[in-house]
């Protein structure tokens, strides 16, 4: 009977302490980066009713009262201040949790399929280099691991790291180096969330609902079944975004597009949707900086110059949105995945840089077509965003394409004139279209003197 009592004892002592553990989501951890000047929710869970306290290290003298709801969750905010750390923050109930290094600074998600997920391992370029030199403990990493669900969930299996060249190693190669630009051109700590997966189309990062309520998406969505990912519409949104939503975040960068080559009629819509769906959930008008997708041969039936088009067209019609073009950084249009990652990371970084932080850095935005005008036999057609001239990689441009009314392209002879070209062509007698590296494959040999392509366009809609 004495042996009976002590079990049941230990039995109700040990259900007693995990009723009344305080339990945090993988989001908040140590090493965790919390948006700086901000207003940040925090959240978890402990006994139903139960009031918890939490202090953190940079106003101990502000102590923060939440009560649990009768499902055991609780969730309220906090208020940061300007970067810097290293703080604790103490989350105190009928247990006590203490977060420690914690710093304050700007978070980012980066997000996607395979050219955002690739790693040093994948062998990019000076990935070794870069590797060994990776020692930032003012970068923070905080790695999803991929899985799908077919509901929201709570959680996900992940924590945050400081930046090591092993940590470094083992995950988003651009997201690294867009954290790395930031953190030296700002000198505040930063953090990444890095969810990404490869071979993954747009509408598995999309709330499921919001597809099946807009017609258009519903029909058209993504039907193609692979191995290698969970396809049906919110499978990753649910897994790999829900789990710390509403983390406090600066913005997003994006690296998608190349599995959405069958369906790139809606591809602009779906990306609304989603930028909707994110920003809602985060309860912030974030900017989203998107990679327009590679050169890449997919084949007799490629459409991926749609894709960039849709792309191009995200930016002019969802506000805070921008790209970034890298036509130029493809070493192989047989590999659909470009090894130079660190441009990339450079490029998004400088679009940060310039548009959300305000930093004076010169060029970071590509030319691109702005309006053409007939003068006689020849087309002079106006780019943007050119700052002091274009110039071409060659002795004049070769891959512009004109086309009269019988809508048959021939390559133009091309002039550049300042921040203009003239195009002509002995088979075309009025001009009346103009195609710029308009399909899968072309890489660009017209640049802004300050080194950027000229993202490829077309003026028709044949």
């Amino acid at each position: 009977m004495k042996r009976i009592l002590t079990i049941l004892f230990l039995l109700i002592a040990f259900n007693s302490a995990l009723f009344a553990k305080i339990i945090l989501p993988s989001v908040f951890a140590d090493n965790m980066v919390l948006q700086q000047n901000s207003t940040v929710a925090i959240w978890g869970w402990s006994d139903p009713g139960e009031t918890v306290k939490i202090v953190a290290g940079w106003n101990s003298k502000d102590t923060i009262k939440v009560k649990a709801d009768n499902s055991s969750k609780w969730i309220t905010s906090i208020k940061t201040i300007a970067a810097g750390g290293p703080y604790s923050i103490r989350i105190l109930g009928s247990s006590r949790v203490e977060l420690k290094n914690v710093m304050l600074g700007e978070v980012w998600i980066c997000s996607g399929q395979s050219n955002m997920e690739w790693s040093v391992n994948a062998k990019i370029i000076n990935g070794e280099e870069e590797a060994a030199k990776a020692n930032h403990p003012n970068i923070r990493i905080f790695h999803v691991q991929k899985i799908g669900a077919q509901y929201p969930q709570e959680n996900c299996n992940a924590t945050w790291t400081v930046c090591s060249p092993e940590t470094m190693r083992s995950t988003s190669a651009i997201g690294y180096f867009f954290a790395r630009e930031l953190q030296q051109k700002l000198n505040v700590p930063v953090g990444i969330i890095v969810s990404a997966w490869g071979g993954t189309p747009a509408e598995v990062w999309i709330e499921k609902s919001r597809i099946e309520k807009n017609a258009t998406l519903n029909a058209h969505k993504y039907n193609e079944k692979y191995d290698w990912w969970p396809g049906t519409p919110g499978t990753l949104y649910n897994s790999m975004i829900a789990p710390f939503v509403p983390y406090g975040i600066a913005g997003a960068i994006w690296y998608q597009g190349e599995s959405n080559c069958n369906n790139h009629q809606i591809y602009s819509e779906l990306m609304k949707t989603l930028i909707e769906n994110w920003r809602a959930d985060f309860k912030k008008e974030f900017p989203f900086y998107l990679v327009q997708i590679a050169p890449y041969t997919y084949g007799d039936k490629g459409t991926s110059e749609f894709v960039r088009e849709q792309q191009e067209l995200i930016t002019r019609t969802v506000p805070n949105t921008g790209m970034i073009v890298i036509s130029d950084l493809v070493d192989n249009v047989k590999d659909i995945h470009p090894r130079n990652k660190i441009d990339v990371g450079k490029r998004l970084a400088n679009y940060a840089l310039a548009e959300t932080y305000k930093q004076n850095i010169g060029a970071y935005k590509s030319p691109a077509y702005q309006s053409m005008q007939l003068e006689k036999d020849k087309l002079r057609v106006s780019f943007s965003n050119v700052l002091t001239g274009l110039k071409s990689t060659g002795k004049t441009p070769a891959q512009f394409l004109i086309a009269g009314d019988d809508q048959k392209f021939v390559p133009a002879t091309a002039k550049i004139e300042g921040s203009t070209v003239i195009l002509s062509s002995k088979l075309v007698k009025t001009p009346v279209s103009v195609r710029f590296c308009f399909d899968d494959t072309s890489m660009p040999d017209v640049f802004s003197n300050e080194g950027l392509p000229l993202a490829p366009f077309r003026t028709d809609k044949w």
